[in-house]
């Protein structure tokens, strides 16, 4: 079953703790019809299995041998490795701004995630993706081909807004307007939800990777010290804010003297973080403030009356929520685990394949497309 050179696709894997009998003493899997969904993100990977809940949160990074292409770390082991490898090795983020940048190696992500859940039993799951709102047809297909590979069943798309929103607890299925901002690690979607579907939705390159590239850039031109990605999120989770806090806190950080080339540490404070971090965080307010201008105002009147609910990882921002409210003047509410708000909502809409395929009368279904 196996050819040269081609390793037994993920879905032949079978262990015999996995079959049963039919009452005909024919063989059938007793997981083939586990559904699954997944947050494919810029900075992780997250797994929702159904009935289960999330099983697998892991960086979206993998360390490759430049010499023979060879796949030597995936996820949190190869996340170790950032800034810290030899030449021969190279990690490479294979998702960048919510969508596939390498082909082939987000390939390698997928499968070795999707093994990992698995194991070594019969694994055909019917999945729901979600996917940046302002995603092209072509950046779709790249989507479902890496996921396709693996040996699923079926594929349905959900954006990333209305994921957000359903793993916040909003029930969109009523004629009534929400309003969501997920600000991820390489996008941020916002959008206006009714009906189960987009009345508005906008989408930025400017999220969490955004906030760290300007730490670097803010250290370099302050201290002349150069510091990595890692140092910088690090920094960023300790004392990052883009709103003035009411005390100050400190972050040693640690890199290489841009002059000398010598080691240099440096105490940073919170203010200076707020300084380093909120021109892009105005950017994304802007951002807002543009799409509330042009939702309808039967809409806009529900969204003033609720308020803004604020998902993903960048959510945890010191002050996001004070800075979002000030400059909109609508109450904003910061959403329970928010960084995990995505994969949930996108477990909650497993419900709904079926009915891609059944179409009812007055059956609203949150998911975009079917594969």
């Amino acid at each position: 079953m196996e050819s040269a050179g081609n390793p037994i696709p993920l879905f032949f894997r079978v262990s015999k703790s996995d079959l049963c009998l039919t009452d005909k003493g024919q063989v059938k899997n007793k997981v083939a019809g586990t559904d699954i969904a997944i947050d494919l993100g810029t900075s992780s990977v997250k797994i929702y299995v159904d009935k289960k809940g999330i099983v697998l949160s892991e960086p979206a990074v993998i360390a490759v041998d430049t010499a023979t292409d060879a796949v030597t770390a995936v996820g949190e082991e190869a996340y170790k490795m950032i800034g810290r490898t030899s030449q021969r090795t190279a990690v490479v983020r294979p998702l960048c701004n919510g969508v596939i940048s390498d082909f082939l190696l987000a390939q390698e992500v997928i499968h070795h995630y999707l093994k990992k859940i698995s194991g070594s039993r019969v694994f055909m799951p019917r999945v729901v993706v979600s996917v940046p709102c302002g995603i092209t047809e072509v950046e779709k297909r790249a989507v479902v081909d890496a996921i396709s590979s693996t040996g699923v069943r079926r594929i349905c798309l959900i954006e990333e807004p209305v994921a957000a929103a359903m793993g916040a607890g909003v029930d969109i299925s009523q004629p009534h307007g929400t309003f969501v901002v997920d600000v991820g690690g390489g996008t941020t979607d916002m959008a206006v939800i009714s009906l189960s579907g987009v009345a508005i939705s906008s989408s930025m390159q400017v999220a969490g990777s955004t906030f760290d590239d300007m730490v670097i850039k803010y250290i370099r031109r302050k201290y002349n010290l150069l510091i990595g990605e890692r140092m910088a999120e690090e920094a960023k989770i300790a004392i990052g804010c883009v709103y003035p806090q009411p005390a100050t806190r400190t972050f040693r950080i640690k890199g290489r003297n841009a002059l000398t080339g010598l080691p240099q540490w440096a105490d940073i404070t919170s203010d200076e973080m707020l300084e380093a971090m909120i021109e892009p965080a105005m950017q994304i307010v802007r951002r807002v403030q543009e799409t509330l201008e042009s939702t309808p105002p039967e809409l806009m009147a529900d969204v003033y009356e609720d308020g803004i609910i604020l998902t993903g990882g960048s959510a945890h921002l010191a002050g996001f929520d004070k800075l979002l409210s000030k400059k909109t003047k609508i109450a904003v509410r910061v959403a329970e685990e928010p960084e995990n708000c995505v994969a949930k909502g996108a477990g909650k809409a497993i419900r709904y394949i079926d009915d891609m395929e059944n179409k009812e009368y007055g059956m609203l279904n949150p998911l975009s497309a079917a594969y």
